[in-house]
């Protein structure tokens, strides 16, 4: 691939203020196909006048309007218009995606559409929401309103392996508390900032709404430092999530992280080996397994481990590896050549520490070039191991032995993480029963399962904060409670 080739306009700017604009050096980053180690396009990296210049405009925009004084029904209808430019460019983002992190065309095609989906659910909102409620008061006064207003200028840090998506959930809903936003696209895949800058442009978004960004590390955190910047909302890893959080805790700025996993799936006695073992391998596929909630650990009773595992290997080794355009490929390539040195690195140290290597670990046999690796899965690991506790981050599944029901709640908990968990059962209500025992932001009945209209985050060290559905709108609003000697317009003839 050349450069040439990526679906994106002004790749050489930045878009601040409503304008593409030039950057204050030459300073580029590359973007390497994952699947073929090439060079697919080049960006402008932001430096530390670069990210003033957005954070300046996001903060004229919002401190001069006109966006935080339009009613909520007229962002709304902005939103929808968004989303609509967002699903026009359903094209691009199926040959952006795939390159830039290897996940497959078939699923990246498609991410439009659910884009599209995301800032409408923002939208509906503003007709359900309640941004006020009358309130009597209870210490002087006669009238009382809890007003739920627009937190300020909110920076936004997306990690690579769900670039529009993640933008999505944190645009969609701080846009529709009418704050507005400073987006920092991950250096892996920028592309899709890009195509979000064009849809503001194309939809006429008023200048300084929406300013996005590319950077690296060091200049990212000069977004979460600045004092302009009253939000940071977040995803990514824990370590760089702690860093956030004391940096913000520094000036009390609000943030909210949605941070790492090592999710348990616990198969009781009554579930299908064989089921659970397919529907488990077939998960593992999507992102190749670049996906926080991934469900990584498998814990399963004693007497039926090694039937278990066995399972699992076929079902996972059968997954085709390969080129994410093919539509016969059920698993492409990994991210970046670190991600692949990090993943084999793991491997390594699983097998070092006497788990059971029982499918993969290596490069799969025919694809010599891109960051591919077979899908992977160990048996008898030790939940203390590094495999059983780190966030690999690839295909790499552990099987983990337990006594017994009772026993594999403790494991599925000993963790620092509580992202997603899964049971596999016959019968609901057991599950349910379980469910209420796992600390986790998420739990699934039979499969991976997580869902963002309704909300999505972790316990633990897993996040801080919810996204998506109304929980995802709260933390782009602050309460202020407004107190009066009489009722005031609108609210004629309430009765507190």
């Amino acid at each position: 691939m050349s450069r040439t080739d990526a679906p994106i306009r002004h790749a050489d700017r930045f878009f601040i203020g409503g304008q593409w604009v030039t950057p204050s050096s030459d300073a580029t980053i590359d973007v390497i196909d994952s699947g073929t180690e090439e060079l697919y396009f080049s960006v402008a990296e932001a430096q530390a006048a670069d990210m003033s210049r957005a954070v300046g405009a996001a903060r004229e925009a919002f401190d001069n309007g006109p966006w935080p004084w339009l009613t909520h029904a007229q962002r709304a209808e902005c939103l929808r218009a968004l989303g609509a430019e967002l699903e026009k460019r359903s094209a691009a983002i199926g040959q952006l995606w795939p390159r830039e992190v290897g996940v497959l065309h078939t699923i990246a095609r498609g991410a439009g559409a659910y884009a599209q989906r995301i800032f409408g659910a923002s939208a509906d909102l503003a007709d359900t929401f309640p941004f006020e409620e009358p309130v009597k008061p209870t210490a002087g006064g006669q009238f009382g309103l809890i007003v739920r207003e627009p937190v300020g200028v909110v920076g936004a840090i997306v990690p690579w392996n769900g670039p529009l998506e993640m933008s999505s959930f944190k645009i969609a809903p701080a846009l529709s508390a009418g704050c507005t936003v400073v987006l920092k696209s991950a250096p892996e895949a920028p592309g899709e900032g890009y195509l979000i800058a064009e849809a503001a442009e194309a939809v006429g978004l008023p200048p300084g709404v929406l300013n996005v960004v590319t950077a690296d590390r060091e200049v990212s955190e000069l977004l979460v430092r600045d004092p302009r910047v009253d939000k940071i909302t977040f995803t990514g890893s824990t370590a760089a999530g702690r860093r956030i959080a004391s940096i913000a805790g520094e000036r009390i700025a609000r943030y909210t992280l949605e941070l790492g996993g090592k999710s348990a799936a616990v198969i009781l006695d009554d579930a299908d080996i064989e089921t659970a073992a397919a529907t488990l391998a077939k998960a593992e596929t999507l992102g190749t397994g670049q996906v926080c909630a991934s469900l990584t650990r498998i814990v399963v009773s004693r007497p039926r481990h090694d039937e278990f595992l066995e399972a699992l290997a076929s079902a996972f080794s059968q997954m085709r590896v390969g080129d994410p355009f093919d539509a016969a490929t059920q698993m492409g390539p990994l991210a970046a050549q670190r991600q692949r040195d990090r993943v084999e690195g793991y491997i390594a140290k699983g097998i070092a520490d006497g788990a059971t290597l029982a499918t993969g670990g290596r490069r799969p046999a025919g694809l010599d070039r891109g960051w591919y690796v077979e899908p992977t899965v160990f048996g008898n690991v030790d939940n203390h191991s590094v495999i059983a506790r780190e966030e690999i981050f690839g295909p790499v599944l552990s099987v983990i032995p337990a006594d017994d029901e009772q026993d594999a709640v403790r494991i599925a908990n000993d963790t620092i993480y509580g992202l997603n968990a899964s049971v596999f059962t016959s019968d609901v209500n057991r599950a349910r029963q379980v469910a209420a025992r796992l600390r986790s932001g998420t739990v699934g009945h039979n499969a991976f399962r997580s869902d963002l209209g309704i909300a999505f985050g972790g316990f633990k060290q897993s996040g801080i904060g919810r996204e998506g559905g109304r929980e995802g709108l709260l933390p782009f609003l602050e309460v202020k409670t407004v107190i009066l000697e009489g009722n005031p317009e609108g609210y004629e003839d309430t009765t507190l």
